[in-house]
């Protein structure tokens, strides 16, 4: 029988949102680990969205968190947020039953952005704060679907009817605190590519060609970088597919393989 563990706070005095909901599969072996972050621009969302709970008839626990949204504190707290989480899990893992060498992390657009980013800054210490600082903050495996790199090219790629990013308003302006065009050391600190080395694990990046919020390009940057340093890196591009919804019938099996053969 699986079990649901709701709102565990992964801080001690926690804000809010520094809380995650833990989904254990019915096994009695240490579990693989999905650490899923969801989207919402970086100033909405919930644990709650899309969670993919069919996953624990595979034998795998799932970590639904929630972080501090750009309102409440900008980057890098949304960062810190799930590097805590993934230390938390790791020092409860013997209570949970998970396996602490097995954890993939997955997000879908703002969630895509930060676990992009928490793959590839797995034990750096500028990003490390709080409890368990003696645990690893790394993840075996990123499953990055559709999430943002560069904010400052986003627009030079942008379809005619796209979203504007170039505004002192926008999300991504709103999460690093001031107009993306005013900031490039603070655009470049939010972005991925930026943190990436040969020891990056394993990516899979989903992306719609046709996204008008975040343009394909964004996960070209990024495959690109990762290629290059020598990263398994597997980019899936939907044809037709737009800012997530997507109706391809093969995109499930692609991410089902893709975990099972990084964390199972």
């Amino acid at each position: 029988m699986v079990q649901a563990q709701h709102n565990l706070p992964y801080v001690s005095n926690p804000h809010e949102r520094q809380h995650l909901d833990l989904y254990l599969p019915a096994t009695t072996k240490p579990a693989p680990l999905i650490l899923w972050v969801h989207g919402g621009a970086w100033r909405a969302g919930s644990k709650e969205d899309k969670v993919p709970l069919e996953y624990l008839a595979d034998g795998y626990a799932v970590a639904s968190i929630n972080y501090r949204l750009s309102q409440h504190a900008v980057f890098p707290a949304q960062l810190e947020d799930c590097k805590a989480a993934v230390r938390w899990l790791r020092a409860h893992a013997e209570q949970f039953k998970l396996d602490p060498h097995r954890f993939g992390a997955w997000g879908r657009s703002a969630g895509g952005h930060l676990v992009a980013l928490l793959g590839v800054t797995g034990g750096r210490s500028e990003f490390t704060v709080g409890e368990h600082l003696d645990l690893s903050d790394r993840v075996q495996a990123v499953v990055d679907y559709f999430g943002p790199t560069d904010f400052l090219q986003m627009d030079l790629q942008r379809p005619p009817d796209g979203m504007i990013h170039n505004t002192p308003d926008s999300p991504e302006s709103q999460l690093v605190g001031g107009f993306i065009v005013d900031h490039p050391d603070r655009v470049a600190r939010a972005n991925p590519i930026t943190y990436v080395t040969r020891e990056v694990p394993p990516f899979l990046i989903v992306h719609g060609d046709q996204d008008p919020v975040v343009p394909h390009h964004q996960s070209e940057l990024l495959v690109a970088a990762l290629q290059q340093t020598g990263v398994d890196v597997t980019l899936y591009t939907v044809k037709g597919g737009g800012h997530g919804g997507f109706t391809d019938p093969q995109l499930a099996q692609v991410t089902r393989t893709f975990l099972a053969q990084h964390l199972q």
